[in-house]
């Protein structure tokens, strides 16, 4: 098929959607679909066999897009739509698969030029509105529920990441076509460099260390203040613990050093910044903990899926955005506060034996259901029967 595929994203910056978005560009090259990108001016370049990207002309002021619903993506996405009615006018899509608030427009086309639209929710957009604090307005809130429901009604097919937003979907709109695709894909072989894991322990001075991995964004609801306040009762029993928090903007690095060197641990607690994509499977080769700290949210972490078969044992918190893939017979969970959480990573170091049913039993979970074996049959799945429907 010829799909055009919209997402009003960074393409690419290492986060979330993102991710998930090039995953999915992947998946559909390696099918051999052919695939036009229409997506921001922000990002990296991509490159897969098929792909053509089309980007909306840069908006002056605007570089750089924070995670979440915020005023900058209202221009970006005016031109992100006007460049999708753009490229159906220029040729004939097979399918619309859009990402996020484009099913607004994606299902407007869609109707418009008689194409089938799959819908790929990544989160529920009236609930990003309340999670981000972006507006308090109740009336904006019922608007975007009204969206949401309208986009569910229409489209030819539904993706959902995760068992909560499948269920929500399913409440919603019964009758919808919805597809669970949870974000399994190996990204190392999705961008294909390969790192030494000697280079990271050399680069960080990580020989000999007992390492502790955090990878991922420094948002509040990632929980990296939890995180530091469970490292310091951790190190008072383990010395020898390093931990290695990787992720985060400028900014956001030099607001947690600031907070490690309050506490007197600077020399225990690196902060990496943002790294490559290519090199997270070589720190987390370097590890001996995986962890997921999350405070809030009910979206799986795309990392989860990783650390399951990573071989590494993983300490998470007790809440819905871990519990609806995690169990205490593949991961070490514990409540959302600094003392338990220390405690679920006293409790995988110190038991080697615990430590080890735990790896062996996620590597049997990701192996049965979030392999990508099974990521691309449900993919082909979902094409099939947006193209089954057609137009609603």
């Amino acid at each position: 098929m010829h799909i055009l595929m919209v997402a009003p994203e960074p393409i690419f910056e290492p986060r979330g959607t993102p991710f998930s978005v090039v995953g999915r560009l992947k998946a559909l090259s390696d099918m051999g679909h052919m695939v036009d990108l229409a997506t921001y001016p922000l990002g990296g370049d991509v490159t897969f066999p098929g792909l053509r990207v089309f980007r909306t002309p840069p908006i002056p002021g605007i570089r750089k897009i924070k995670i979440g619903p915020s005023a900058a993506k209202l221009p970006l996405d005016f031109c992100l739509m006007i460049l999708t009615l753009i490229r159906l006018i220029r040729r004939r899509y097979d399918l619309i698969h859009t990402h996020e608030e484009a099913g607004f427009w994606g299902t407007v086309f869609s109707r418009c030029f008689g194409i089938p639209h799959v819908y790929d929710m990544h989160s529920s957009l009236p609930q990003q509105l309340r999670n981000f604090e972006f507006s308090k307005s109740v009336w904006l809130h019922r608007l975007f529920v009204s969206i949401e429901r309208w986009m569910l009604k229409y489209a030819s097919a539904v993706i959902t990441i995760c068992p909560d937003l499948y269920d929500q979907v399913k409440r919603q709109s019964p009758d919808r076509g919805s597809v669970l695709i949870e974000n399994v894909i190996d990204y190392a072989e999705v961008f294909g460099a390969v790192c030494d894991p000697g280079q990271i322990q050399n680069r960080h001075a990580l020989r000999g260390k007992c390492v502790a991995l955090y990878t991922g964004t420094f948002e509040p609801y990632q929980g990296l203040d939890l995180l530091i306040q469970s490292a310091e009762i951790v190190l008072r029993k383990h010395p020898e613990v390093l931990f290695l928090l990787v992720g985060g903007h400028p900014d956001q690095v030099r607001q947690y050093e600031a907070s490690v060197r309050s506490r007197k641990i600077e020399k225990q607690v690196v902060l990496t910044g943002q790294v490559p994509p290519h090199e997270i499977p070589a720190y987390m080769a370097c590890s001996h903990l995986l962890l997921s700290p999350r405070i809030s949210g009910t979206n799986t972490p795309l990392k989860i899926y990783s650390y399951l078969r990573s071989g590494i044992p993983v300490v998470a918190t007790r809440i819905l955005t871990h519990t609806q893939v995690l169990d205490d017979s593949v991961a070490e969970l514990t409540d959302p506060t600094p003392s338990a959480f220390a405690a679920g990573m006293l409790r995988v170091l110190e038991d080697p034996a615990h430590a080890k049913r735990l790896t062996r039993n996620a590597a049997a979970l990701s192996e049965r259901k979030y392999s990508t074996a099974v990521y691309l049959e449900k993919f082909r799945k979902t094409l099939a029967l947006a193209l089954e429907r057609g137009i609603s």
